[in-house]
């Protein structure tokens, strides 16, 4: 390791070097472990690139613990052995996953050390088990010589390429540190950083990547990162660490730190730079272990990483000794986990609910499996895409996962255990509850029913929609009154709220005459309303107040608002390609269509008017793809432009696209849009369409 000559002149590149090393590791800390950076990104950023050009060119100054060094090693061709010299004991599992866990463990220890009852409480440290991957790191004279696996506790692999890549962990100890210590600790993933890992792998697939897969859990992924032989690999994945133990120490005899208890401990490690996680805690018996489990357990969901459970730990380290262990475990700790949150079962069938908004949700049955505290039978798919990428097919056996008050999720299939039968799931072209198209618009992953007036499942939604005192203004009409009338079949549709009598009102529970009169009172005033009222009422997707005014300020009338194109629609202020083809699509349903005549019907009116005069707008009712990298414009610029002149910007490539408008490096849809027979243009194409300057 180089070393700082003492002698050097105040502006050294060495001494500059050594104060660059000190200062990033500073801010490192700060940012990483204790989450409050001192400087903004970009200074860090220039300060490190000052240490990397000054390693550069004077190569004698690097060191194994500079901060450049987290990532850069060569690939390895395998993991060398390494066998610990303290073995990584595992600690014993409580089986009674219920809180009672705690006073059976406390029981143990009391009868271990012959405490009788009225003996004081012992004290423990109470701990989060993380979901993770056991890690030993070992520092001589304070710099990171090695780090390691658990393996079979005896023999680990050495990772350490991979470890440096963490940035939380101390690549260099500050001062008061022995010469040989072994920290133990979990390196995990956060539950942020594996939503943008999978997030990552979904576009490289869909990107036509091979052999790439998304990732099944944080554990398996914080796994498959630790024991990959390209460190840069593994610095993708964001790794993160905490720290809860020793292993190997210089003895207080020969200069080590001298430690009476496990919290002390603790807090050293916590003083050297390594982060601890903050609900680590000392507890006082069986009650309060018991409290800590159940308050870890409620907290559970909430923590930025997966926990399976907490860990109770006798305090003293003299009591620690004197219980031992038995056969490779430790007499004077436990884990005590949570009821488990994935399991195996097999899916029986697949059901499409509709919600109340007409989202179509793919559902597998499954057989009853009890997992996260609860039995299991029905487990969401999500949507059409989520369902193909999983490849869920009836009969298959697949891990499910329910973590607290979430829905239950199907996470992965085990293809081992396919069986030739099983049968592919396709998405419903119509809705399951009253026949409608099911339509998926562009750039969404949902179909949804397109029967939104006329659709039971979405009748109770429609009716307090449209009963909204921003719509048409039914006073008194609420949800548990919506509820009793649509359960009582009261109510099927819209209409049939202004065909209701004082008889039928009545005859509700908790409905007296006076609230019946005042709510038929309410429904008589309802019929006079105005255009952007009632069309917000219908409850069109995307259309809200603002858009509901300008259709009517645009088209002036209710019939040439339902009659109108989608580039008509384009016309209108505020109206882009999704809203437009939303209001097309309502509208192209017959049901609908009738729900309003049968309102006009009843009586219900508004005052009509001449529609606005309309400015030109170039590009009405041509569709446009970009691929690649514009020149000067981004793509989110280049979308709005084209939105604003009228037009509308698809994700995909179609005989419906007019325009291809291709950057450098455009991809497969190019390709597309070439065997198509689609016009392919340029930026300056695209800015002469628009009648902008280019350039």
């Amino acid at each position: 390791m180089a070393t700082v000559d003492l002698f050097a002149p105040p502006h050294s590149p060495a001494e500059r070097a050594a104060r660059l090393r000190a200062e990033l590791d500073a801010h490192a800390h700060r940012y990483y472990v204790l989450d409050q950076p001192t400087i903004p990104d970009i200074e860090y950023d220039r300060l490190f690139r000052e240490l990397q050009d000054i390693e550069t060119a004077h190569p004698e100054l690097l060191t194994a613990d500079s901060p450049t060094q987290r990532v850069g090693g060569k690939p390895l061709d395998q993991f060398a052995s390494v066998r610990h010299r303290v073995p990584m004991l595992s600690i014993r599992t409580e089986t009674d996953t219920e809180p009672t866990g705690a006073r059976n463990f406390d029981t143990r220890v009391r009868k271990e050390l012959t405490l009788a009852a009225s003996d004081p409480p012992v004290e423990y440290v109470g701990e989060l088990k993380f979901d993770g991957l056991a890690m030993s790191l070992r520092y001589e004279n304070g710099v990171l010589v090695q780090a390691a696996t658990r393996g079979d506790g005896e023999v680990g692999e050495d990772v350490t390429q991979n470890i440096r890549t963490i940035k939380q962990i101390p690549l260099r100890l500050p001062a008061g540190f022995p010469f040989l210590v072994e920290v133990r600790g979990e390196v995990y993933l956060s539950r942020a950083d594996f939503e943008a890992l999978n997030e990552k792998q979904r576009e490289k697939i869909a990107q036509g990547a091979k052999g790439e897969k998304t990732f099944v859990n944080p554990r398996n992924a914080a796994a498959g990162g630790v024991r990959q032989l390209d460190p840069a690999i593994a610095a993708e994945r964001r790794l993160s660490f905490f720290a809860y133990g020793l292993g190997e120490i210089t003895p207080p005899a020969d200069g080590g730190p001298k430690f009476e208890t496990h919290f002390q401990l603790l807090m050293t490690l916590k003083s050297w730079g390594f982060p601890v996680a903050v609900q680590t805690t000392r507890l006082q018996g069986a009650t309060e272990l018991i409290a800590f489990h159940q308050a870890m357990g409620e907290q559970r969901d909430r923590l930025p990483y997966d926990i399976d459970g907490v860990v109770y730990k006798v305090n003293s380290l003299a009591l620690q000794q004197k219980m031992g262990f038995v056969t490779r475990e430790p007499r004077w700790a436990v884990a005590h986990k949570y009821p488990a949150q994935e399991q195996l079962t097999m899916v029986l069938g697949i059901d499409v609910q509709v919600g109340r908004t007409g989202k179509l949700t793919p559902v597998a049955k499954l057989a009853p499996v009890f997992v996260g505290g609860v039995t299991v039978t029905n487990a969401t798919l999500h949507n059409e895409d989520e369902a193909r990428r999983k490849d869920v097919r009836v009969g298959d056996t697949v891990i499910v996962r329910r973590a607290g008050d979430v829905i239950p999720e199907v996470v992965s299939v085990l293809l081992d255990k396919r069986q030739p039968d099983a049968q592919i799931f396709t998405m419903p072209r119509h809705c399951p509850v009253c026949g409608s198209d099911a339509v998926r618009e562009d750039g969404e992953a949902d179909y949804r029913c397109t029967g939104g007036l006329f659709c039971a499942a979405q009748r109770k939604e429609a009716i307090l929609h449209f009963a909204h005192r921003r719509a048409v203004e039914i006073e008194g009409l609420g949800d548990k009154l919506v509820e009793q009338l649509v359960e009582a079949n009261v109510i099927r549709t819209l209409p049939d709220l202004y065909k209701l009598g004082l008889s039928s009102l009545a005859s509700l529970d908790r409905m007296a005459e006076k609230s019946a009169k005042n709510l038929l009172e309410a429904l008589e005033r309802s019929r006079q309303t105005t255009l952007p009222r009632f069309v917000f009422g219908l409850g069109i997707r995307h259309v809200g107040e603002a858009t509901a005014k300008a259709l009517a300020h645009h088209f002036g009338k209710l019939d040439a608002v339902m009659d109108a194109t989608e580039a008509q629609l384009l016309e209108v202020n505020d109206v882009g390609p999704i809203v437009a083809q939303s209001i097309r699509t309502f509208f192209e349903q017959s049901h609908n269509r009738e729900v309003v005549e049968q309102l006009r019907a009843c009586g219900v009116t508004w005052e009509e008017g001449e529609p606005a005069v309309v400015a030109f707008r170039p590009l009405s009712g041509k569709t446009f793809v970009i691929t690649g990298t514009l020149p000067n414009l981004s793509r989110d610029g280049a979308k709005d432009q084209i939105e604003a002149a009228g037009g509308k910007v698809a994700g995909s490539v179609s005989k419906k696209t007019d325009y291809v408008v291709a950057g450098a490096e455009a991809g497969s849809k190019l390709v597309k849009a070439q065997a198509l027979g689609i016009a392919v243009i340029d930026e300056s194409a695209l800015l002469a369409l628009l009648d902008l300057p280019s350039g």
